[in-house]
């Protein structure tokens, strides 16, 4: 299944930052505040950049926050103490003020000229590139619906359940699918457009009652994830040209 991608928006940029906020998000998640010039902090929703850990080493991140003209740029950052590159970032957010980054880069950004509705697939801190086009949409095409998946291993690792929730629960064109691998540990938000599916994200996109023809696809994770989704929504009536991931620019499949 072929994808289209759209281009990018801006050319790439590198600048210094302030770091304003570092918070847990979760036992594993943190966030990321940074502070820059407005005019070269900005992107598209669906973008991300890349942090410089030293002079041959930058980490993408997709940037968790829509734009809205201020320098501000949120990130959802995965913590995994074992991994030399995560646990030096993490390090560094600790004693720096100011960060250098490079951005906007990634071409998985939202077609403002569409009016499509949006499915939305994330799987863990994949959550963060959703959230910036959640935001985006619901401020410049809110008529637009939208139908979120986010798909974890276990309860805690969704990280911002509660923000999901209010969506479905605040606007009616969002719908909120919580995808766990573990049953989970308290039972969700009450509200009619608020689900809980145990299991691996695609095998509960087959097993759901919808075709996938009418929808625009974000989809998300890792190349075996997103790869895993694919084959279910071409199967499912997905339009190839509606389909859209980072992973198919960084790890096209053959």
């Amino acid at each position: 299944m072929s994808a289209r991608t759209l281009r990018e928006t801006a050319t790439c940029r590198t600048l210094t930052c302030q770091v304003t906020a570092v918070e847990d998000l979760s036992p594993d998640v943190f966030g990321v505040t940074l502070e820059g010039r407005a005019e070269a902090m900005q992107h598209a929703p669906g973008q991300y950049l890349e942090l410089q850990l030293d002079e041959s080493t930058w980490v993408p991140f997709s940037i968790a926050s829509a734009e809205k003209g201020d320098g501000v740029i949120e990130l959802h950052i995965q913590h995994w103490p074992e991994r030399d590159n995560s646990a030096r970032l993490r390090n560094l957010l600790q004693v720096a003020n100011q960060l250098t980054l490079r951005l906007p880069s990634g071409e998985c950004v939202v077609d403002p000229q569409s009016e499509r509705p949006l499915l939305l697939i994330a799987a863990g801190t994949g959550f963060a590139q959703m959230k910036a086009i959640v935001e985006a949409t619901l401020h410049d095409q809110p008529a637009r619906p939208i139908s979120l998946w986010w798909a974890t291993r276990e309860h805690r690792d969704l990280y911002a359940e509660n923000l999901a929730c209010e969506w479905a629960q605040r606007y009616p064109q969002v719908s909120f699918q919580a995808v766990t691998e573990f049953p989970l540990a308290e039972p969700l938000a009450s509200g009619e457009r608020i689900h809980h599916h145990q299991g691996r994200i695609d095998m509960v996109l087959e097993k759901a009652a919808l075709t996938f023809s009418d929808y625009d696809v974000y989809l998300s994770g890792s190349p075996g994830m997103v790869y895993a989704c694919m084959d279910i929504l071409e199967a499912k009536g997905a339009i190839s040209e509606r389909v859209f991931s980072d992973v198919f620019a960084y790890a096209p499949r053959v």
